[in-house]
């Protein structure tokens, strides 16, 4: 039995991760923490899990974590992540991070847009934890940096056909839109209720984080630097993402050469699903699942690829993903306690 460890516990994806954890079948959920809930059951935090975690948090120390697991998970903000590594490493401990620590290859790339990298010697250490991309590389991984729900939602169904030559990525423009949960738990104004209801808009417009992650993995199967449009959008409801990508398609491909590409490319894939034409992926479909759904058109008169994806960004967009991670990095069954049947509504 595999011993897991989830360093942030309380937040939206730990507590996603605690959830998922719990019904793994070959995983035993040793440790849970969480700076403003130490001492505190998880239960009395999150009391739908009465009954399936018995867990109190205890405070984030990385060395005591290491002592009780084999594999942690840090849900944690982006920096704080950083301090802990090194030394869950040291301990011979198998990490995957959630935040964006250690999810770039450029140092410039990261510090660009978050903080100074203070230990930049491990970014080459680490694997992009996008698994149905990069899963070959999982299993030697000690140190996985897990992808954010956005560059997920874009990166699935464009990869592929970007590696292919069906589509010039240069044109790319990203429109998605998130749940509210996706910009954490602590209360914001812009994420107040009463500012959220019956509202819908776009954010961070222009400089939005994830857009150099985006980039930078689009380059390595182009070939060459890219530069792409990327509007998020905050959509009043708890949980889900959906992304709507255009782009111009190359040599005049058409809706089956699509077809072909993706299903080559994910036909033994369990948690892609490419859906009939003329059906397009709902975020309702998804929910609480690891699925990713993808639909497309090519627009006849302008030669447009519309490309479309849908996942839980608390799941396949978070702590899904990362359990994921670690199924392929353990060998374990890549669907173990990822398996649960989606809801109908």
């Amino acid at each position: 039995m595999l011993r897991a460890a989830v360093i942030g516990a309380t937040g939206y994806a730990g507590a996603e991760l605690v959830r998922i954890l719990s019904g793994h079948p070959d995983v035993d959920l040793s440790v849970i923490t969480s700076r403003q809930h130490a001492g505190i059951a998880f239960d009395t935090i999150y009391p739908a899990l009465k009954g399936f975690v018995n867990l109190g948090c205890t405070e984030s120390d990385p060395a005591a974590a290491a002592k009780k697991a084999d594999v942690v998970f840090l849900a944690l903000p982006h920096k704080a992540s950083m301090a802990m590594v090194p030394d869950l490493l040291d301990a011979g401990r198998r990490v995957v991070d959630l935040s964006a620590d250690f999810r770039f290859s450029s140092r410039d790339a990261y510090e660009s847009h978050y903080q100074a990298h203070t230990c930049a010697h491990l970014m080459d250490k680490a694997v992009y934890g996008l698994c149905e991309i990069y899963g070959d590389r999982l299993a030697a991984a000690d140190l996985i940096g897990n992808p954010g729900c956005y560059p997920t939602s874009v990166l699935l169904p464009l990869l592929p056909l970007v590696k292919e030559r069906l589509v010039d990525p240069t044109t790319l423009i990203a429109d998605c839109k998130s749940g509210v949960s996706g910009a954490g738990r602590e209360a914001t104004a812009t994420t107040h209720f009463c500012h959220v209801n019956e509202s819908f808009k776009p954010y961070k417009v222009g400089g939005h984080r994830h857009t150099p992650e985006i980039e930078e993995n689009i380059a390595r199967f182009a070939g060459e630097s890219v530069r792409i449009t990327f509007v998020p959008h905050l959509v009043p409801m708890t949980r889900g993402m959906e992304s709507t990508i255009y782009l111009t398609t190359s040599a005049g491909a058409d809706e089956r050469q699509i077809r072909g590409c993706l299903d080559a490319y994910y036909h033994n894939k369990p948690f892609i699903r490419l859906l009939p034409g003329g059906r397009f992926p709902d975020t309702l479909h998804v929910r609480g699942t690891n699925f990713c759904d993808m639909g497309w058109v090519v627009d006849p008169g302008s030669g447009r690829l519309i490309l479309m994806s849908a996942i839980d960004n608390l799941v396949k967009g978070a702590a899904g993903q990362a359990v994921q991670n670690m199924n392929l990095m353990f060998g374990l069954d890549e669907t173990a306690g990822l398996d649960g049947v989606p809801y109908p509504l």
